[in-house]
């Protein structure tokens, strides 16, 4: 992932100082000094959360209130910060589906956020990417997005969920790993190790079992309920409704579930924007 250096608010991409002024000498000119190498730049980690109790996966739904940032300068957890998190949803059993016409992106939402200048985390399935190699290439070569795991089936980790098929406990880990295969092949580089599980349905079983892929499992405090929804507008009404200071909203990138997310995004950046909030990725959200 190539990283930029930001200093004081000015982007750094490359440095070059004046030119040497000649001088005349009757001595030999001294021998060049070697050209210094340039550190090298560096990366953060995206962070993660450290296992619960007995080793399990942990889980993030939101920032916590209180607190006054770090000392860094990262902000205090009690500013307006709102993270728009969207769910690229497809089951391993839709590609005759896709094939037949149903489209499971949503190409105009992506351009909205670009439009907009809305930074996102997209939760993305294997599946969903296999589909889409090159909206998932787009989107996770993109510095205003980031990329994490949906699974690759979006079936069930824990049953009942919505009617999904259910994943066996000992292909769990497999599910997840499969998906960030799926999502690097297709060339996306930004690509952060929080997973969401299909429904947000988990129990403990299903955390253990993913313990050891190292994820942290990213939920949400505010629900827009845009899937499978007509109404743009209550769907943005229940969103600015939810939303407070490091919230975490769900929504999707699917336009045959969710039809009117992209409608309802362009009336939820203004208001949110007009209240004070900035937005973040699910990253910088948990970074605070």
């Amino acid at each position: 992932m190539t990283a930029l250096v930001i200093l004081g608010g000015v982007v750094l991409t490359g440095c070059g100082g004046p030119g040497a002024t000649r001088t005349e000498t009757l001595v030999p000119p001294a021998s060049p000094s070697p050209v210094a190498k340039a550190a090298p730049e560096r990366v953060e980690k995206p962070p993660t959360m450290a296992p619960g109790p007995a080793g399990l996966t942990p889980v993030f739904e939101r920032r916590a209130p209180g607190g006054s940032g770090s000392a860094t300068g990262s902000p205090g957890r009690d500013e307006k910060v709102v993270s728009l998190t969207f769910d690229a949803d497809m089951t391993a059993d839709q590609g005759p589906r896709a094939e037949a016409g149903e489209h499971f992106d949503n190409p105009e939402l992506i351009a909205l956020l670009r439009r907009l200048k809305v930074p996102a985390t997209v939760f993305m399935t294997g599946r969903w990417a296999e589909e889409y190699p090159s909206q998932a290439r787009s989107i996770g070569t993109d510095p205003l997005f980031e990329i994490a795991n949906h699974s690759y089936s979006h079936y069930a980790f824990s049953s009942p969920c919505y009617g999904l098929p259910t994943v066996e406990e000992g292909a769990m880990r497999g599910e997840v790993e499969q998906a960030f295969d799926a999502i690097r092949k297709t060339g996306a580089r930004q690509v952060v190790p929080y997973f969401r599980f299909p429904g947000g349905c988990y129990d403990d079983a299903s955390r253990k079992a993913l313990a050891p892929t190292g994820v942290t499992a990213v939920q949400w405090d505010v629900v827009s309920g845009d899937a499978f929804a007509t109404d743009a507008d209550a769907v943005a009404q229940q969103v600015l409704d939810g939303v407070g200071p490091g919230s975490l909203v769900v929504m999707h990138c699917t336009r045959s579930a969710a039809p009117v997310t992209d409608e309802a995004v362009r009336q939820v950046v203004p208001a949110l924007r007009e209240r004070g909030y900035r937005f973040v990725k699910v990253s910088e959200l948990m970074r605070g």
